[in-house]
């Protein structure tokens, strides 16, 4: 099995799953995305007895991948030294049946033969409870069953299962079907139906993604990392989860392995913003229905950091001791201690992502009074905690401080319910709430400028620099062209940037120093050297960036600013909407091309 990250995203808002370059399964959950590892491999090891699913090729020579163009299927064509080949179909089924999106938690592949004679050996080695072995049983002559406590799935195949269960060599002389889902029997004929649910999910990715406004530059990175957020979001709920994977280490050996599993506010918000600038609005739809439960639940009180994706609030971190980790780098964490802290950039970002409603007339469901009332409360919690401490978005875990990039969150809060007030017609409100954001702003201008070395603080109290300065453009707190702005760009750039590559900040954590940069943050530096007219450079260092993907397309969270090795979880949300930011402000526009 591949012991990187070159993998390859399926699913379908409600599973997914990491193929590697051999097209094996190593990662996937059941029965939703923060569940149950039944692929662990990714975690087990370097060489791991279980958590996968691979289809190999007898004497194999080669394999090429790729993606049905604007899906998330992926073809994965095996070739032997003898030139005999098959070609294996793997995607998760998702497409409208009887009113409603079909997206069963279920993993789908197909086998065709394309030259010669080939043989095959298929190896099903699921794992339950955190990395044990599943037991499994014969259920009959077309499946197998694969129990743990109270977890079943059964593989329903027009292979033979025999074969299958002793992991046999034989000859592929046909197509073949695996269906790998729920305890039940599979209703009409398997060939037939895969069949069916392969074109159904190729027009229903494909539909999608026509959708989308996209500009002429770039638009396969747009595609391919729209389609990955897509995958990202739990579509029962709503809830878009930070990354698919658990515990893949920031850098070697450095136990910065955290579950990202869940749906963080930040993420959040970072994501329906880039998708709202492609017209994928189906997602900010689901979002904003998951936000409404999350602020209601919450009463006018605290707002977590992260929730589950059915908005549980508990998410205790645990070890699971089964598991040795991502080339043996434990440990392997699931759940994330994140939910206990204090991070108030949350009740801006819960604005900054609902005041879009007050406004965009294509949503079906527009923002009225009540919407603005619930967040006035949001916007509450943002006006008390402007100016108090907290673990920041960096999610430090043993000391607080008060963050310019919180504040300037919570200056963001009140600043856009003024606007969602005045979109309502209440004049009185939109004073109210720009005279508590102009409060805020002076605030934080009062207590981050640093006079004395031409830059903003990251901290009210010190003199520091993280990545996340840059982003009082985006905000709209300070202009490209804002004297204090354009001096912490120079001070950001030249503290925290390494070649082609920028780190959160320079300073030691709680686990020392970082070794690794995050890869947002340069994504955050390019759309800043282009709105302050270093637009040359803006785009030789995206340029440089996107040679950094994998072989599908896309990033983790962090990457070796030496060695251009991509380590962290994996596809994370943040890099891709990097990705999709700077394609859409770099790219030229279609009157150029016209």
């Amino acid at each position: 099995m591949s012991a990187d990250l070159d993998l390859w995203p399926i699913g379908n808002c409600q599973v997914s799953a990491l193929i590697d370059r051999k097209g094996t399964f190593i990662w996937g959950c059941v029965p939703r995305v923060d569940g149950d590892p039944l692929f662990s491999a990714l975690l087990g090891g370097e060489e791991p007895a279980d958590g996968y699913w691979s289809i190999e090729l007898e004497d194999s020579a080669s394999i090429e991948q790729s993606y049905f163009r604007n899906t998330a299927i992926l073809v994965s064509r095996h070739t032997d030294k003898a030139g005999n080949a098959v070609e294996v179909i793997d995607f998760c089924p998702r497409f409208q049946h009887d009113g409603r999106v079909y997206r069963p938690t279920a993993f789908a592949r197909i086998v065709r033969p394309v030259a010669g004679s080939p043989r095959i050996r298929v190896r099903l080695r699921p794992t339950c409870g955190w990395g044990n072995s599943c037991s499994t049983q014969v259920g009959g002559s077309n499946h197998l069953r694969f129990v743990s406590g109270k977890l079943a799935l059964r593989l329903s195949t027009t292979a033979p299962v025999g074969y299958v269960e002793e992991e046999s060599l034989f000859r592929v002389e046909r197509p073949l079907h695996f269906f790998l889902g729920p305890d039940e029997s599979f209703v009409g004929d398997l060939a037939n139906t895969l069949d069916r649910m392969l074109s159904d999910t190729v027009r229903e990715w494909q539909h999608w993604v026509r959708g989308l406004a996209i500009l002429p530059e770039w638009q396969d990175v747009v595609i391919r990392s729209a389609i990955t957020l897509k995958l990202c979001q739990h579509e029962e709920t709503g809830a878009i989860v930070a990354a698919l994977t658990s515990s893949v280490p920031e850098h070697a050996n450095s136990e910065r392995n955290w579950d990202y599993r869940y749906c963080w506010i930040r993420d959040a918000y970072y994501t329906v913003q880039a998708l709202n600038r492609l017209g994928a609005l189906d997602v900010l739809e689901g979002y904003l229905g998951y936000l409404r439960n999350i602020v209601d639940n919450a009463r006018g009180g605290h707002i977590q950091p992260l929730y589950g994706v059915l908005g549980e609030a508990v998410l205790e971190e645990k070890i699971a001791p089964d598991l040795p980790g991502y080339r043996g780098m434990g440990p392997v964490r699931v759940g994330n201690q994140a939910y206990e802290q204090i991070q108030h950039d949350a009740y801006g970002q819960i604005v900054l992502c609902n005041v879009h409603a007050f406004i965009d007339q294509r949503l079906y469901r527009m923002a009225g009074i009540e919407d603005f009332e619930a967040l006035e409360r949001v916007g509450e919690r943002a006006w008390k905690y402007h100016d108090q401490p907290d673990a920041g978005l960096w999610e430090l875990r043993t000391r607080q401080s008060v963050h310019t990039y919180s504040s300037a969150m919570c200056w963001a809060a009140c600043d856009r319910l003024a606007k969602g007030a005045e979109m309502l017609g209440l004049s009185d409100k939109a004073s109210f709430w720009a005279d508590r954001a102009e409060k805020i702003r002076a605030s934080i201008l009062d207590n981050a400028w640093r006079p004395e070395t031409n830059r903003m603080s990251a901290t009210f109290s010190g003199d520091d620099l993280d990545a996340s300065l840059i982003q009082l453009l985006d905000l709209r707190f300070l202009s490209p062209d804002d004297p204090r702005f354009q001096g912490t760009l120079t001070a950001v750039e030249e503290g925290l940037r390494r070649g082609s590559h920028m780190l959160r900040y320079a300073t030691e954590d709680d686990f020392g120093l970082p070794e690794t940069a995050f890869n947002v943050c340069t994504f955050w530096l390019i759309e800043a050297l282009w709105m302050t007219g270093r637009k040359d450079d803006a785009r030789a260092l995206f340029e440089e960036v996107l040679t950094r993907r994998t072989a599908s397309g896309l990033l983790s969270e962090d990457i070796d600013p030496i060695t251009g090795e991509l380590w962290g979880n994996f596809p994370q949300t943040y890099s891709l909407v990097g990705m999709i930011n700077c394609a859409s402000l770099l790219s030229i526009p279609w009157s150029a091309v016209r």
